[in-house]
């Protein structure tokens, strides 16, 4: 069967990341919409608001005052999902007890962090420039390297990659009380996404646990190298090159592209093109090269729809404290899920279907790529009118 009937038909499609299926259903595109409609956002914020818990020198929620910091700062959230001391809590596991089977539970612990893009209230990631963005991407390299575990497999290379990067005098951060396993560093942009407030910040969980998502990962990474003796980021990154139906941008060392298996209409996958494992991992041109194409996924999402794009971004990459197969089966990328479906003010639900069943989406990954293609140049908010 060719390809492009793929267009016109429902289908399911395999995720080998994570192992599971999810419903295509492309000519969905054609319903009217009488649902409910967002608000676009056209950033027009100021570039300093005295009202910000985020801006240089103003109070935080919990009454402690932000440094006159420039790039980046970093801080432990005043309202972190976990904690680093909290009561122990264990629990009599019984072969024979049916509550000990079915109601299980463990307690995490670890450290959450806020940290700022930049010190300017009304910038985004899409507005800011790939030199800009190398000062996120070096925050987050020395703090993944001050909680990795002593043991780490690239605890060398963290040293090396440290030496490369200049100090930040507002960005650095004490190593967690306890070894911790994995750290999480995602960003939820726009109120679409419950972004909760606007200056342009991530956040970065430390945890005592592998979660879920980076763990089904790892596990199906692990399954395909040992089937097949390569690496499935490495085949898949090959096999969209070859095809280029899903590409949406490149540079050497970093692959944009539409996945496959993709859930959210626009979602995006940015994939290292060679076996880097981590941020440790990276050169300082494999730092900026990644900082490029995180600069051309935020940017042609607002140029698409004309507005500031809402998303969820996150990176995933060899846990804090893994021994050596873990590390070697870890294949750096970073995911960006965006809601929206076909404007500025639609946007995609995970409901029904998508609860009770697998997920589903409309228009197929082939054409999502193709929109976001030609969505390159100049932001669109640059453009004289």
């Amino acid at each position: 069967m060719p390809d492009q009937i793929l267009d016109d038909i429902s289908h399911r499609r395999y995720n080998p990341l994570i192992g599971s299926w999810l419903l295509v259903s492309p000519h969905r595109t054609k319903r009217p919409w009488q649902g409910q409609q967002e608000e676009p956002s056209e950033n027009k914020l100021p570039q300093y608001d005295p009202e910000c818990y985020l801006c240089p020198g103003n109070k935080r929620a919990q009454g402690e005052a932000n440094p006159q910091y420039q790039n980046t700062f970093a801080f432990v959230n005043d309202y972190s999902a976990v904690k680093e001391e909290q009561q122990d809590y264990t629990t009599e596991t019984k072969s024979d007890d049916i509550a000990s089977r079915l109601l299980r539970a463990q307690p995490v612990t670890g450290r959450c962090y806020v940290l700022t893009f930049s010190a300017k209230h009304h910038l985004t990631l899409a507005d800011m420039t790939a030199r800009d963005i190398l000062t996120v991407v070096e925050t987050w390299t020395r703090i993944y390297a001050s909680h990795m575990s002593p043991r780490h497999p690239l605890r060398d290379r963290a040293a090396q990659a440290v030496q490369s990067i200049p100090p930040s005098e507002h960005a650095e951060v004490d190593p967690a009380r306890h070894q911790l396993r994995y750290m999480q560093i995602f960003e939820n942009k726009g109120a679409a996404m419950g972004c909760s407030n606007p200056h342009p910040h991530c956040q970065i969980w430390t945890t005592s646990t592998l979660p879920e998502e980076p763990g089904k990962e790892l596990a199906e990474m692990t399954k395909y190298r040992k089937q097949h003796g390569r690496h499935l980021l490495e085949d898949y990154v090959k096999l969209e090159i070859a095809k280029g139906e899903r590409v949406v941008w490149q540079n050497e060392e970093f692959l944009v592209v539409c996945p496959w298996w993709a859930i959210w209409p626009f979602e995006v996958l940015i994939i290292a093109k060679q076996h880097i494992r981590a941020l440790v991992d990276m050169s300082p041109e494999e730092r900026l090269q990644f900082a490029e194409a995180v600069q051309e996924v935020t940017r042609r999402y607002d140029n698409l729809f004309k507005t500031s794009f809402p998303y969820s971004s996150g990176i995933h990459q060899a846990p804090l404290d893994c021994y050596g197969q873990e590390a070697d089966m870890s294949w750096f990328h970073m995911h960006f899920y965006p809601p929206l479906l076909r404007s500025a003010t639609v946007r995609k639900f995970l409901v029904g279907y998508e609860l009770l069943a697998e997920p589903q989406r409309d228009i197929t990954p082939e054409q999502a790529a193709a929109r976001l293609r030609d969505c390159g140049g100049e932001l669109y908010r640059e453009l004289p009118n």
